[in-house]
């Protein structure tokens, strides 16, 4: 128990360091995400799998808290996709090198014994397509940091009540590790989470739920675990709907059709972020017994709704409402 408070503690403070010292170099080197009038360095990635990778190999090389051969796994293969994140940061990457790269990685870390063949297949579909989802939902600053760190609280308490506890210190970590980031990633951000990161933490969250579902009844998992992950899956519905190529860039988003409706950059995380809490509680509860899996089927239901409501708004085109503090710099990102 002490060890996981230090630990977070820990990786809080050491990718809030981090985050703001690579911040001059990923200038300087154009490791930049450019945006509306700046561009903004893509050094929180960078810092949030160092500190997380760091804290937990203290708590491995002390013997203090050991990972266990799944977790260690795990997170081996989220520094694999995080190398191959950087990379897209660094140049263009074609993304069916990205789905490549993650499906190799999530393969490894799928408990098969515990699954079976059939839907450890299924589950290495699903960490791809929220690894890539979370890499699309970082297209607004704060909000994919905000999303990891609902989620990571939530899958972490899962995995606490299977008695997995190399996991749950893990996804407090990197629940701590985002929080540290989102220190400089709040609106208007200093610096960016980029695919390094993004797909680091979608990875970790995706395999942890997995292996904390895992064993479990099929129909039963696959509602938790998007409950999990419902503002993922929302964000990607959303573009699937609108009619666009699925892979090219354009504001569309989540986070894009909130601001149109006169949100604040702030505004719109928050509300998202709201939304990724509610589908995480019901997920919680769900998975503890506490509520029937049949109230998964009122997250679909509402982030149904949702979707439809903001394909009505046109993703271009004059807001509806101009706050004056939304004049200053907050910026979204496209794509």
């Amino acid at each position: 128990m002490l060890y996981g408070i230090a630990a977070a503690t820990s990786a809080l403070f050491l990718a809030a360091v981090l985050a703001a010292l690579l911040r001059s170099p990923a200038l300087r080197l154009g490791l930049v995400d450019r945006r509306w009038r700046r561009p903004v360095p893509l050094s929180g990635g960078v810092a949030v799998v160092l500190a997380v990778g760091a804290v937990a190999g203290a708590g491995q090389w002390t013997g203090v808290a050991l990972l266990g051969d799944g977790t260690g796994r795990l997170l081996a293969g989220a520094a694999t996709v995080a190398v191959l994140g950087f990379v897209a940061d660094v140049r263009r990457v074609k993304t069916r090198f990205l789905v490549g790269g993650t499906a190799l990685a999530a393969a490894c870390v799928v408990p098969y014994a515990r699954t079976g063949v059939a839907a450890g297949l299924l589950a290495v579909g699903w960490i791809v397509f929220v690894t890539l989802g979370f890499r699309a939902l970082d297209h607004a600053d704060g909000l994919a940091g905000t999303v990891g760190v609902v989620t990571a609280f939530g899958v972490g308490i899962c995995a606490a009540a299977e008695a997995m506890h190399g996991l749950a210190v893990l996804l407090s970590v990197v629940a701590a590790a985002l929080t540290g980031f989102l220190t400089h990633n709040r609106p208007p951000a200093r610096v960016g989470l980029g695919a390094c990161g993004a797909l680091f933490t979608g990875f970790v969250l995706a395999a942890a739920a997995v292996t904390t579902r895992a064993g479990q009844e099929l129909g039963s998992g696959a509602g938790v675990l998007f409950a999990l992950t419902v503002i993922v899956a929302a964000d990607v519905l959303l573009v699937v709907l609108a009619r666009r190529p699925l892979l090219r860039g354009g504001p569309d988003h989540l986070a894009h059709r909130l601001r149109r409706l006169g949100l604040t950059a702030r505004g719109a995380t928050v509300v998202l972020g709201v939304g990724a809490l509610s589908g995480v509680l019901v997920a919680v509860l769900v998975h503890l017994g506490r509520v029937a899996g049949s109230g998964v089927l009122w997250v679909a239901a509402g982030a149904l709704i949702v979707v439809l409501a903001l394909l009505r708004i046109k993703p271009h085109g004059p807001r509806r409402s101009m706050n004056t503090q939304v004049r200053a710099q907050l910026r979204v990102r496209n794509g």
